[in-house]
């Protein structure tokens, strides 16, 4: 064994400052290293050291293989813990931080190659008698070559980049015709991404859920699993919520599926945590797809239902530790949902929405946790991921889940850019949802989620009246004199107050007129209300409104007030 004392975190944002807690608990001193717009992110002031890496863009920065390796041998560093993303399945990396005496927290670089590839991969899977997709290595076939096995194949196929995965050189192909233009876009994505433009051809399956199992093995020769995940709500290809077990997947299912994963972690005789992705058919058939040699994203909501610490043990298991469990110790308890926070706007085609966050409130409820790398006033920037935080929802059957994980989406607050929260909230109260039918195409199929909720405009409006409500009454708090005669006030009474607010391109007029005991006549678009200032914070104002009472958070940044109720 080799003790680690020292650990450098070659991340950034919430999976830092995830590793950096598992670390503390360990007893293992942390090393983060930052790059110009997270100069002040909360990860750097978690860790116990944190390092300057450079400018903003990635290959300058955490994608320097050179510059991490030297980096973390300067700061004294036992090891490198990637994360996931930038380098955590670079082979070259992990090689790299073995000839440098440093522990990578992750498989050896062997198992990373063997895997890097879509083409290889198959093949290992193959051999390992685990069920592949059908279809072909599209390398070195000329566009009829390829245009012929596609139709002996038979239509739609599905093209994909064999150097890499996320969705990127990704195209459904549905008739011969459709496939030189799908070649040459699937060829530049996969180009640009990967630096390699290699494309394989599989039978596209209809409505496929997408399912994940954890394996995880140690340098002895133990592998265990630790049960499924269900990923199949995606949006360009990329997952947003998650969850286990999978409700599609009975026991039945899970032994044979648990097993053929244990049977391919086992021929790349593989060491760390690692999740073998299949997809599942409607009639219940499964296929091997790719094996991420890294932590997932979605790894809290293993943690929630068998009670492990994943990243503890896969750094347990990097220092040569034999692996504490069996398999018979794994047990599944209960079901555990996530949801993946992201600065994006869903009814804008998911355009990623960058900025800063004026106000940021994780929920605080039993059985909730968050995990997040940002605070009120952090930086969304264009150089690096979207995520803003992740929620995991935890509780003894599905529907309690879903309905704890709605109530934590109602309680965060997240003000001063665009994202997808209200999205999150319609997809987990939704009949569908609810009912577990899901597969990749969730979304397309329910495209009406990611609208405008009818509700909204009168919402708006209804915050419209709270945030000028909160603007006198912060004004006479301020006031230098007569603090308590109330705003507006004349010795004979007349017109209201008056202020126009815009909300998503609508403008709502509020009028107001202030009368003792905090009470006021007010008007939404000329609509009249009867209003009284129950309580009034510098980020919050309580409100009576027609007889209900209602609590709004408030947060004013240049010339636009954001409430949430």
């Amino acid at each position: 064994m080799r003790r680690i004392d020292k650990l450098l975190i070659a991340n950034r944002g919430e999976i830092a400052a995830r590793i950096i807690r598992t670390c503390r608990d360990m007893g293992i001193a942390t090393v983060a290293i930052y790059a110009d717009p997270d100069r002040n992110a909360p990860f750097v002031r978690q860790a116990d050291e944190a390092i300057y890496i450079g400018p903003p863009m990635a290959s300058a920065s955490f994608l320097a293989i050179e510059k991490i390796v030297e980096l973390a041998r300067n700061a004294g560093a036992d090891a490198i813990h990637p994360g996931y993303g930038f380098l955590a399945e670079n082979a070259d990396f992990a090689q790299a931080c073995s000839d440098a005496g440093l522990i990578f927290i992750g498989p050896a670089p062997e198992a990373i190659r063997g895997m890097g590839n879509k083409s290889a991969a198959k093949e290992i899977a193959r051999a390992a008698g685990v069920p592949v997709i059908p279809g072909f290595n599209a390398e070195g076939l000329s566009e009829t070559a390829m245009a012929r096995q596609c139709e002996e194949l038979g239509f739609p196929v599905l093209l994909k980049a064999a150097a890499g995965g996320g969705g990127k050189g990704m195209r459904v192909v549905a008739a011969t015709a459709d496939l030189p233009a799908a070649i040459a876009a699937a060829r530049r994505e996969a180009k640009a991404a990967f630096g390699d433009d290699a494309l394989l051809v599989e039978r596209y399956i209809e409505s496929p859920r997408h399912i994940e199992v954890q394996i995880l093995g140690d340098q002895h020769g133990k592998l265990i699993h630790c049960f499924e995940r269900e990923c199949s709500i995606q949006r360009r290809y990329q997952k947003i919520i998650e969850e286990a077990p999978s409700p599609a997947v009975d026991e039945t299912l899970r032994q044979r599926m648990t097993e053929a994963a244990l049977r391919l972690g086992a021929r790349l005789r593989y060491s760390s945590l690692g999740t073998v992705e299949m997809v599942l058919d409607p009639a219940g058939s499964f296929y091997f797809l790719e094996v991420n040699t890294r932590l997932q994203v979605e790894h809290p909501v293993t943690e929630a239902v068998t009670g492990l610490d994943l990243v503890r043990l896969q750094i347990e298991v990097a220092e040569g530790a034999p692996l504490p469990l069996e398999q018979k110790d794994v047990v599944l308890r209960g079901h555990a949902i996530e949801c993946r926070l992201c600065a994006e706007d869903p009814a804008r085609e998911f355009l990623p929405s960058t900025g800063r966050l004026a106000a940021w409130k994780a929920p605080e409820l039993v059985g909730v946790r968050c995990d997040t790398g940002v605070i009120s006033g952090s930086e969304i920037t264009i150089h690096y991921d979207s995520l803003i935080a992740k929620l995991i929802a935890y509780d003894f059957t599905r529907p309690a889940a879903a309905r704890r994980m709605a109530q934590a989406l109602r309680q965060t607050r997240v003000q001063g850019l665009a994202s997808n929260r209200d999205l999150l909230l319609r997809i987990v109260e939704s009949d569908p949802f609810l009912r577990g039918e899901l597969d990749t195409h969730f979304l397309v199929r329910h495209g009406d989620l990611c609208d405008v909720s009818p509700q909204q405009t009168e919402i708006d409006r209804t915050h419209a009246l709270a945030a000028a409500l909160w603007q006198q009454s912060r004004r006479r708090e301020q006031a230098a004199v007569l603090r308590t005669i109330p705003s507006g006030w004349r010795n004979s009474p007349s017109q209201m107050q008056t202020v126009v607010f815009e909300a998503r391109g609508n403008a709502i007029a509020i009028g107001y007129q202030m009368a003792g005991n905090h009470r006021a006549t007010a008007t939404i678009d000329g609509a009249p209300h009867s209003v009284a200032v129950i309580d009034a914070e510098p980020d919050a104002i309580a409100l009576e409104i027609d007889g209900m009472q209602r609590r709004f958070s408030v947060t004013e940044a240049a010339d636009t007030c954001f409430v949430y109720s």
